[in-house]
């Protein structure tokens, strides 16, 4: 059994033994048994440099294990990085680096890295499953199956950050490691942190309502990064302050030097690349909005696995107005929902005012947002900015559940607590297999927005729109 294990999982092209056929001729003699003798003695020489003696010794182990792996067939999760693809060499490395394994990784990484191998080489799996009576093989049949259409270059990515995973980092990649950990903590404008299994990224920048700067989305990309591979189960987004996230801090815009050709050169590109970073994120994806959100953080929502969002307005127009009839009912609530704005003007919305700034939809919103709540909600928000309510963005389906702001912290924390608790692997393939099918298109919707916004800067249009705003703000 570990010998039919054993060579997909390091390079698929270990030998394989076969029984000798049987000659009905004569026996060989004089020097035709030297021949046969050297070539068992090299065959076997071969078998001993493919399987050392520490694996063999490790068969019975293995063997018993098997019902486990016939029960239980794992998907690969772990999903690649979202800067750059593996090269082929990079996955030559990584197979030549799996022989160098001292630890056995267990059935279920085995089994792992044989769906990987044989989707990264082969493509989508295209032999017959085995039968009950061949339990490694319809395990691996199983394995290598669930990736359906995954293409080969994602699978030879996950191969090797598999394999990067399994093997002990070198003393420089460790260096490096910690200088970024260390460059994301030194951040003030962005705070990560990891506890109880929950690596928590927030926006700090409350006095300018949590803007993003040119230099927060590059520690955005660099904490999803770590935190893609960190040993937390989820990964939260939340604000300091009154605000979630008030978009775009567009004074990044009129720093770039080189006009406005250098803007539409350089954004659309670091847009794309900060977006594809959600889009490949491998764990379970949480926004806690605390408050307002407007324009990038509210689109990236329709990336995320749940969003959760107070809303302390809309109760306590509950609370007052319950004992009345119907008819002073909604009178009251209009007047008290405008009063108590002006009490509560911070509570959590959700505004994408894009074509008022001469701009398109982005991070996929195109395509999330009218398959979410459907076209027309859907373009009432894209094409005509209109703002929503966190009960309002609840019953369309943007947002998971709605939190009264008195509680709100306490049982949203303690509710995602609970869920760090669940088995993180299940949880990534749950999150893949709910995503695979996806993931190919929201990478082309992502290009194709992008390419019509480097258009879109460029126009007229666009720059009187981004001067016009710069204009009230500074009367402001």
């Amino acid at each position: 059994v570990w010998l039919r294990l054993r060579p997909e999982l390091t390079s698929g092209s270990a030998p394989t033994l076969s029984r000798p056929k049987v000659s009905t001729g004569p026996k060989p003699q004089g020097s035709d048994c030297v021949k046969h003798l050297a070539l068992v003695a090299v065959t076997w020489k071969v078998v001993l440099c493919w399987y050392p003696r520490k694996s063999w010794e490790q068969t019975e182990t293995i063997v018993c294990s098997l019902p486990q792996v016939f029960r239980f067939p794992v998907a690969q999760v772990h999903l690649g990085r979202p800067k750059m693809r593996a090269s082929q060499q990079d996955f030559e490395n990584a197979v030549n680096q799996v022989k160098l394994l001292k630890k056995d990784p267990g059935n279920q990484v085995k089994l792992q890295l044989y769906a990987l191998y044989k989707q990264a080489t082969d493509g989508p799996c295209n032999v017959p499953k085995s039968g009950v009576f061949d339990p490694v093989n319809k395990a691996k049949w199983e394995a290598w199956n669930v990736l359906g259409s995954l293409p080969k270059e994602t699978a030879r990515q996950n191969y090797v950050d598999l394999v990067s995973s399994l093997s002990p980092s070198s003393e420089a990649s460790s260096q490096e490691k910690s200088g970024a950990d260390m460059k994301v903590q030194e951040s003030k404008d962005i705070v990560v942190t990891s506890e109880d299994g929950i690596t928590k990224i927030m926006f700090n920048r409350p006095s300018k309502k949590n803007a993003i700067t040119s230099q927060m989305y590059q520690e955005i990309m660099l904490a999803l990064k770590n935190a893609s591979t960190d040993n937390s189960a989820i990964t939260v987004f939340t604000g300091t302050g009154d605000y979630y996230c008030s978009g775009n801090d567009l004074t990044n815009f009129t720093r770039v030097t080189g006009g406005m050709e250098e803007v539409a050169k350089k954004g659309p590109l670091a847009l794309r690349e900060f977006v594809s970073t959600f889009i490949d994120f491998p764990k379970p994806l949480v926004a806690v909005v605390n408050g307002p959100a407007i324009g990038i953080p509210v689109v990236l929502l329709g990336l995320f696995d749940a969003v959760y969002a107070s809303d302390k307005v809309s109760l306590l127009v509950q609370a007052l107005v319950n004992p009345l009839s119907e008819l002073n009912y909604r009178l009251t609530s209009v007047y008290l929902n405008a009063f108590l704005f002006f009490l509560y003007p911070n509570k959590a919305t959700f505004h994408t005012p894009f074509t008022s700034l001469g701009q398109c939809p982005e991070a996929c919103s195109s395509y999330t947002f009218p398959k979410i709540m459907g076209p027309a909600k859907a373009a009432e928000m894209l094409l005509f900015g209109k703002k929503l309510t966190a009960r309002e963005a609840c019953a369309q389906g943007l947002v998971t559940e709605v939190f009264p702001d008195n509680t709100f912290e306490k049982e949203i924390w303690t509710r995602l607590k609970e869920y760090a608790k669940l088995p993180p692997n299940s949880m990534r393939i749950s999150k893949q297999l709910i995503r695979k099918n996806e993931k190919e298109k929201l990478h082309a919707v992502n290009a194709e927005e992008c390419t019509t916004l480097k258009a879109m800067v460029l126009s007229e249009e666009y720059i009187n729109a981004i001067k016009s705003f710069l204009s009230r703000k500074s009367k402001l």
